[in-house]
């Protein structure tokens, strides 16, 4: 377990750092367009590459490659290795090209021929523009996945952190030289996204290069990599990225109710993800090749442990980050957001819709590593089904709720299909996998979940004795509305849990305990 948390650490730092330029550049894009139809018209277009992104890139094809990407490896050796690699890459360029030719005839005939509200108009220009960056961000998703299969995962994790550089630099430099007004000035960041695709892509390679990967053209046509590759992908893309198909069609529904609901609804998903990337996903990439080599080996004692211990740390931290974003979503949204263009007016809309969404936040992490453990022992079907279903009851449950709740609708709406996912999961993989120590596990979750709410409610107490006798109104009182009930909320969750034994927290002590010691012993010498 000690490996888990040191190379999920190590990503975790990285992916924090990505996660910190990710909020840099929310901030940035609230002040600069906050939360009107402009900004929902930008957010929808860039959504639908994002989604291609997740089903091929970060979802399915990476999910499917890489147990394979292992086996070929142990089996082959690296010659063929890299070969099946170069297969798979010179597949998907051919295929992610004719996809985003097609996507951009399509739209522009659209276009051409339909005439539109200025929001939906706007939206498919955008959507013309920034469609290509679905083939550069997945083919860096791919080069970054073949990156952990050999072990690196700091370095692939940085790239993002070039991704949102870039799209920062685009509002700040670009976006003025576009025009006066918004509507025009929105297309510097949607050039801006382009260009960030392609940084982040090229940004792997030099990784690759020093593993010994050459990028060379293998016909993808009747090759057995890609061939098994694709019989893996294809139930698998709905099962991976089930929650980015559900973002896709309840926007595209609250985007007909008003395009403003979009942008409130996508600064509270930013929110939530802050704490989602930084560890949730990190254990998940983590976990899929570490999952395959011990299920390849046969080492299902070993698959069970990593498994469980990884959901056991996601569970830890998550419910914090959890308690904290749901009781303190106003504050956090106030000191982040509310400046510019993004007025006191959609700070409340914001936090309305964050204090729905961030109860799921364990939930949405946790569809990530129980997809993959699926992936690592080839079952692609049974992730694809469960999804299907939640799809449909996502639909329904937005289209109940949208309306009478707007922003908030569409959050609750996504947090209860994410739970209803992961019980479907967990208790298909539990069947499965015969997974022991489950119940010791179930025990757990309750006892964190008790503590995550004392030490919310002592958070939502402080923020509000802070408001009442020092204020909010400038910086400093901001800051001190957040970041003291943070800290509080934060010493008392884990002095708590570490009095209650919970298992994930006396591990964390002992792994810092222990290299306490080794730095003091180096020091000695």
């Amino acid at each position: 377990m000690s490996q888990l948390l040191k190379s999920s650490g190590a990503m975790a730092f990285a992916t924090l750092t990505s996660r910190i330029l990710g909020m840099v550049r929310e901030i940035i894009y609230a002040r600069f367009m906050g939360d009107s139809w402009v900004a929902g018209a930008f957010m929808l277009a860039f959504t639908i590459p994002n989604l291609f992104r997740r089903l091929l890139g970060e979802g399915a094809l990476t999910a499917a490659f890489i147990p394979i990407f292992k086996e070929k490896e142990k089996r082959e050796g690296e010659s063929e290795m890299w070969r099946a690699a170069n297969a798979v890459v010179s597949g998907f360029l051919i295929a992610g090209i004719v996809v985003v030719v097609l996507v951009v005839l399509g739209v522009s005939v659209a276009i051409s021929i339909g005439e539109y509200q200025q929001e939906t108009a706007l939206m498919l220009r955008l959507l013309r523009l920034m469609f290509p960056y679905m083939l550069l961000v997945c083919l860096a998703a791919i080069f970054i996945g073949m990156a952990n299969a050999r072990g690196h995962f700091f370095i692939p994790a940085t790239g993002a952190a070039m991704l949102n550089i870039v799209m920062i630099l685009s509002v700040l430099l670009l976006a003025p030289r576009m025009g006066d007004k918004l509507e025009t000035q929105i297309y510097g960041l949607a050039i801006g996204v382009l260009v960030a695709g392609l940084v982040q892509s090229t940004f792997q390679l030099p990784t690759l290069y020093k593993e010994g990967y050459r990028i060379q053209y293998v016909s993808p046509f009747n090759n057995p990599t890609v061939r098994l590759v694709l019989q893996r992908m294809i139930p698998g893309t709905l099962g991976v990225a089930a929650y980015q198909i559900n973002m896709l069609v309840t926007q595209s529904i609250a985007f007909g109710v008003s395009p403003t609901i979009i942008a409130s609804f996508n600064y509270s998903v930013r929110l939530m993800e802050l704490p989602q990337g930084v560890f949730g996903i990190s254990i998940a990439t983590y976990l899929l090749p570490t999952l395959s080599g011990y299920f390849s080996e046969k080492k299902y004692d070993d698959f069970r442990s990593a498994l469980k211990n990884g959901m056991e740390h996601l569970i830890l931290i998550n419910m914090l980050a959890s308690a904290l974003l749901t009781f303190l979503a106003e504050p956090i949204v106030r000191l982040l957001f509310e400046r510019g263009q993004f007025s006191q007016l959609s700070t409340q809309r914001v936090a309305f819709a964050l204090m729905f969404l961030a109860p799921g936040l364990i939930a949405f992490s946790a569809i990530n590593i129980l997809a993959r453990a699926f992936f690592a022992t080839g079952d692609t079907k049974t992730p694809m089904k469960i999804s299907v279903f939640c799809f449909a009851v996502n639909i329904v449950f937005t289209i109940l709720l949208v309306k009478p709740l707007q922003q908030g609708g569409m959050a609750l709406a996504n947090t209860a299909t994410a739970f209803i996912n992961v019980y479907l999961l967990y208790f298909s993989l539990k069947k499965k996998l015969k997974l022991s120590g489950l119940e010791g596990m179930m025990k757990n979750t309750i006892l964190i979940l008790i503590i995550g709410l004392i030490c919310g409610g002592i958070a939502l107490l402080s923020a509000r004795l802070w408001a009442s006798h020092i204020g909010n109104k400038n910086l400093y009182q901001r800051l001190g509305e957040v970041f003291v009930p943070i800290t509080i909320a934060t010493v008392l969750y884990y002095i708590i849990a570490y009095c209650l034994k919970v298992p994930a927290v006396n591990e964390i002590f002992s792994l810092a305990k222990s290299r306490i010691s080794k730095i003091k012993s180096s020091k000695q010498k």
